[in-house]
């Protein structure tokens, strides 16, 4: 009985502790909903009035952009109106113009209406003049015809004839004084074109001889260029293909070769390996493979300085290449680089003379020995691998034909050809320009001029002007004066055509006759 009461207790106070709990429960839980409803109005209500603002701030952006846009179409109105009233009044003002033409172009209208009417009355008058004085000209030509026992086309034609003859006569010797005149001043003008553009083209010739000396810091490094047996100086003449002589000459070896650019790189290789010390045929092989490595830079920029100095634009990296090594080539002495650059100087100075084409000129006197940087290497003459190796690299036909007529092969078809030509010319018949070996020297002269004496008629021959003249005197009882001007035409297509020469030779061919008497 007691147990069934405390259980009873027990559950009553379990069921009124669960009754608690959950009346607690709904009283926190209907506070929170409460709560969270009162959030959920404020939110809203906040919501509601940054709503309304944000409406109002938009109205009156939208109230301001209409107001703007308005007064910028009553602007943009206000100025078209006044530009349309402008229009009016200057129509206005054009149609009272035209009124007022149209008024004075009736007026005179009227007027030349009967000036006209005044004119026909006039021309009726001349046509009656007119018929009665051609009336009277036939009747005087029929007279005269028969005075004179020649028609009117007869007469006519024997005084065009005769007028005909005079006028020929007269512009024959006008076309002579003019031809005379115009060989006059073109000598004239030749010379001082010449002779401004040498002046203006101050050169400096390098004549290069075919031994170079490289200065030792003391005569022990002879022993040591030499090597054991000689076999350092054979390596480095091997490598190099130039001569080394070693001869008593203190504290120097000389280099010895026809070939600059060999001898250059022979000269570079031994200073570099007496600066480093290290000479043994390995090292030799090495510097000089190096030096000539290097050289290839040096000859490009030697080119490019020349196409710079000229004012030579778009020239192929190989040509420039090869104008380089042009600096190591000689023609008759004469360094063939600096001859190029003049001859592109006084080609291109000529050309601005007379008005031509200054950049063809400059380019192909420039280019006109460009094959003898190679032409030991290939085949052909210089000329014809010049030409081979410009249209191989793109330059036009008008500097191809310009450098190709610089030796006469070809005839020359435009002005620049010519100035190339007379430009080489004078390049190379400078005092100094060219030296030639004594020997040489003398028996081109004695060649000259036993070829001029070679022909029937010729008396004495003399080469003047180091071989750039030959005087030849003939016997005035053998040959005519006709027969001299022919004499002086063979005498120069032989030479042309058997002996070898810079620049060109003058043949002079003199024949004079004598009377000699004597007073006694």
């Amino acid at each position: 009985m007691d147990n069934n009461l405390v259980f009873g207790a027990v559950g009553g106070a379990i069921l009124i502790a669960t009754a608690l709990w959950w009346f607690f429960i709904r009283r926190a839980a209907e506070r929170a909903r409460a709560q969270a409803e009162k959030e959920a109005r404020k939110l809203v209500a906040e919501a509601e009035r940054e709503a309304e603002a944000k409406l109002r701030e938009a109205e009156l952006t939208a109230k301001e952009k209409l107001h703007q846009a308005r007064n910028e179409f009553e602007k943009a109105s206000r100025k078209r109106r006044a530009e349309l009233e402008k229009l009016e009044r200057r129509l206005t003002q054009k149609e009272d113009n035209l009124d007022k033409r149209l008024v004075e172009f009736d007026r005179k209208e009227k007027k030349l209406g009967d000036r006209e009417r005044s004119i026909g009355g006039r021309e009726k008058q001349l046509d009656e003049r007119q018929g009665e004085l051609d009336e009277l000209i036939t009747q005087e030509r029929g007279k005269l015809e028969q005075i004179a026992g020649l028609t009117a086309q007869q007469a006519r034609d024997e005084l065009t004839k005769s007028m005909e003859t005079e006028a020929r006569m007269e512009a024959a010797h006008m076309v002579s004084r003019i031809e005379e005149e115009a060989r006059e001043q073109a000598a004239s003008k030749a010379q001082n074109i010449v002779g401004m553009a040498i002046q203006r083209a101050a050169s400096d010739y390098v004549s290069e001889t075919t031994v170079s000396a490289v200065m030792l810091p003391s005569d022990e490094m002879k022993g040591r260029i030499i090597g054991r047996e000689g076999r350092n100086i054979r390596a480095l003449e091997g490598a190099t293909g130039v001569d080394l002589i070693v001869d008593d000459t203190p504290e120097a070896v000389i280099l010895s070769g026809f070939d600059p650019f060999r001898r250059e790189i022979a000269r570079v290789a031994l200073e570099k390996l007496i600066a480093d010390g290290r000479i043994h045929p390995a090292r030799i092989e090495e510097v000089v493979e190096k030096v000539k490595a290097d050289f290839d830079q040096r000859i490009r920029a030697e080119g490019e300085a020349a196409l710079l100095e000229l004012n030579i634009p778009n020239v192929h990296t190989e040509l420039a290449k090869l104008l380089g090594r042009l600096r190591y080539r000689t023609s008759y002495g004469q360094n063939v680089l600096q001859h190029s650059k003049e001859v592109a100087f006084l080609a291109g100075t000529m050309a601005a003379e007379l008005r031509v084409n200054v950049p063809v000129a400059k380019r192909a006197g420039l280019m006109h020995d460009i094959g003898k940087a190679v032409d030991r290497e290939m085949e052909g003459t210089h000329l014809e691998i010049g030409i081979n190796l410009l249209r191989k690299y793109g330059e036009t036909e008008e500097v191809v034909h310009a450098m190709a007529c610089h030796h006469g092969d070809y005839d020359p078809q435009t002005v620049e050809a010519v100035l190339v030509t007379a430009a080489d010319a004078l390049s190379a018949a400078r005092p100094g320009a060219r030296r030639e070996i004594l020997e040489t020297y003398v028996k081109r002269l004695e060649k000259l001029e036993e070829l001029a004496s070679s022909f029937k008629g010729v008396q004495k021959s003399f080469a003047i002007q180091a071989g750039r003249e030959i005087r030849v005197i003939v016997d005035s009882k053998k040959l005519a004066d006709e027969q001299a001007v022919w004499l002086s035409r063979d005498i120069a297509k032989k030479v042309e055509a058997e002996l070898t020469y810079p620049g060109q030779i003058k043949v002079t061919v003199i024949r004079e006759t004598r009377s000699i008497e004597y007073a006694k």
